[in-house]
């Protein structure tokens, strides 16, 4: 029971990857704050985990509105004091060349997936002890990618650069920060992508599940992980020896 007592904060936990995290986050004692823009989705998760006997909050929160971002770690510290692990998972792509890409859409993108990494690192660590960790989810994409998610890749590979960074500042706190990337993984985000659907993105070799990614997640927001920080973990079943 790695997250006994330990309050874990997953944005984009309605769905996929932030759902298998959340899941496996209750089932090692953590109680966990469910984060996601769609309220269903979000009190499913919840109601999953008070299901199976565990602890949840559901917060409604748009992760690149710096507003919605502090509610959401205010009620997480107003129910339960203290906030010891942040996954920042919520994310999403656009399918379009750069040459045809409005401009609002990029933005949104880079808020999403880029500026809430910053954030929510920015807003949480106030309330983070010695010994809590930051995980945020990146992608392949951010080392090897197609043509049409120029978006994606450049803000995944942001949320890297910026992880190395930060790590160096959260040194002396004694706050980890890492990433995990994964490569395919059986979602609606995957499967719904004009790209995997055209082919012009071949899905090649394994396919994760989410509890997967879950699994590396946790393994990197738990103490046995205390020594690594400031890394990229790659958990996509060899897809980038496919890709490059």
């Amino acid at each position: 029971m790695r997250f006994t007592d330990k309050v874990c904060l997953v944005t984009g936990g309605g769905s996929g990857i932030g759902k298998a995290t959340c899941a496996q986050f209750a089932r090692e004692g953590g109680k966990v704050v469910v984060v996601d823009l769609k309220e269903e989705h979000g009190r499913k998760t919840q109601q999953a985990i008070e299901g199976a006997g565990g602890a949840a909050l559901f917060v409604k929160a748009d992760v690149g509105n710096p507003n919605d971002v502090k509610a959401s770690i205010r009620a997480a510290v107003d129910k339960w004091g203290r906030l010891d692990v942040v996954v920042n998972d919520a994310a999403m792509m656009t399918f379009k060349p750069i040459a045809d890409l409005p401009d609002e859409d990029w933005d949104k993108v880079l808020a999403v997936n880029l500026r809430a990494v910053f954030l929510y690192c920015k807003y949480s660590v106030p309330h983070m002890k010695p010994g809590s960790a930051i995980v945020n989810v990146s992608s392949v994409h951010a080392h090897e990618t197609t043509r049409n998610v120029v978006p994606y890749a450049s803000s995944k590979g942001g949320m890297e650069a910026f992880t190395r960074g930060a790590s160096e500042e959260l040194a002396d706190k004694k706050i980890r920060i890492n990433c995990v990337a994964p490569g395919a993984v059986d979602t609606p985000m995957l499967w719904n992508n004009p790209n995997v659907k055209s082919g012009v993105e071949k899905v090649k070799g394994s396919i994760g599940k989410p509890e997967d990614i879950a699994a590396a997640i946790c393994f990197l927001a738990a103490d046995e992980a205390r020594f690594i920080t400031g890394t990229t973990l790659v958990v996509d079943g060899g897809r980038l020896d496919i890709l490059s």
